[in-house]
């Protein structure tokens, strides 16, 4: 395996606190016990730069994303020194998209436009429900009428560039609940939103205590009636739970869907990168004190071997078939280093099945194989 022209290249930066973690959670994110160790993370997230810089081939970032935990629990002086270090390392220019994830429940606007003055050029707000009774169930800080007041807030701060996430399948939810939420999203003009079912995953308070959801039925009724007054509404779905106006998609993980790579800094941060003798990938420690050890002694991430073929694949697929518009076997071939045409015959079954369709250049998901997504994938984690 060969990559000779290497995938675009993002950063994710990883802030891992909240101020109280969510029980349908499972990031790597941290309650708040004490006060904001604020200026030492940065630190350490600009020490984990200067090793990469001296690591690996400078690259320009083609997207930078803030995510976590609660990003928007550092203040934009904070966020600005790590731009100021990108931006002297040669990273960005001015086509760089700068995303900021952001909770209504640390939200205001003068915060939002000090993130807007030092570079951030988009926002991602965590509303996840304009209901009060869902928001107490799914344990956000935040309630209904604060959620509008965020969205507001957005855009006062100067912002023309923002996502909305919102969650459906909530416990007691029925249709009406969740068009209603995104009714009330649309009002504020987002460009992009993500819309998505909550699932309850390991490990989290909803999976030791889950909560009555709605059955597989109401759920797909819920599922297709939001995916619909979305489009209606001028948005395209070009990812299973993405949905973006025209020019709007976000970069930085659509670039993820596309297996493209990626540095990520920061406490559990993952990182993936494209060199002449394959793909990699590593981690970085998940604790934020055992991180910052690490960082501030310098320690250069061990990438290890090359992922093996099968991995390669299996990775590219449980990404690319994400994409509503599938994916270019050129693009497969690029950005793996497999053959397509010894890779093919694997994928005859789910073609047979009706789950898969093929054409001269691209592979993509049928109506029925973007229904069972999970099921469809599954047959290549086998394989």
């Amino acid at each position: 395996m060969n990559i000779i022209i290497p995938p675009p290249l993002t950063l994710y930066v990883h802030l891992p606190w909240c101020e109280r973690k969510c029980p349908y959670c499972d990031f790597n994110s941290h309650a708040l016990k004490t006060d904001l160790p604020a200026s030492d993370y940065i630190n350490g997230l600009i020490a984990d730069l200067d090793t990469v810089e001296k690591t690996y081939p400078k690259r320009r970032f083609h997207a930078v994303f803030f995510g976590g935990g609660t990003p928007s629990l550092f203040e934009g002086d904070q966020i600005a020194r790590l731009l100021d270090h990108l931006d002297r390392y040669g990273w960005l220019d001015s086509e760089t998209e700068i995303t900021l994830e952001a909770n209504p429940g640390s939200a205001d606007v003068s915060r939002f436009r000090r993130y807007h003055d030092c570079g951030v050029n988009r926002l991602s707000l965590g509303v996840q429900s304009f209901n009060n009774d869902s928001l107490s169930v799914l344990g956000r800080i935040h309630n209904g009428e604060e959620a509008k007041e965020a969205c507001r807030a957005v855009r006062e701060a100067g912002f023309d560039n923002f996502n909305i996430d919102l969650m459906h399948g909530l416990p007691g939810q029925v249709t009406a609940d969740a068009l209603a939420d995104l009714r009330a999203a649309l009002d504020f003009s987002p460009t992009h939103l993500s819309l998505y079912q909550l699932t309850i995953e390991p490990n989290t308070a909803f999976a030791a205590n889950p909560p009555a959801l709605p059955d597989e039925e109401v759920l797909w009724d819920i599922r297709c009636a939001v995916q619909d007054l979305a489009c209606e509404a001028g948005f395209e779905q070009y990812e299973v739970s993405a949905f973006a106006r025209p020019g709007r998609r976000c970069r930085h993980n659509l670039n993820y869907w596309e297996f493209g790579d990626y540095i990520g800094i920061g406490a559990g941060a993952h990182s993936k990168l494209s060199l002449q003798g394959g793909v990699y990938r590593w981690r970085r420690p998940r604790h934020p004190r055992e991180y910052l050890k690490t960082v501030t002694a310098g320690s250069v991430p061990d990438a290890g071997p090359p992922l093996a073929p099968a991995a390669l694949r299996f990775e590219f697929l449980l990404n690319a078939l994400r994409l509503k518009a599938g994916f270019s076997k050129r693009l497969f071939e690029q950005w793996t280093g497999l053959d397509w045409n010894e890779e093919k015959a694997l994928f005859e079954d789910a073609v047979n099945d009706g789950l898969l369709r093929l054409d001269e250049t691209r592979v993509q998901t049928t109506p029925l194989g973007w229904r069972f997504l999970d099921d469809l994938l599954e047959r290549f984690l086998d394989q």
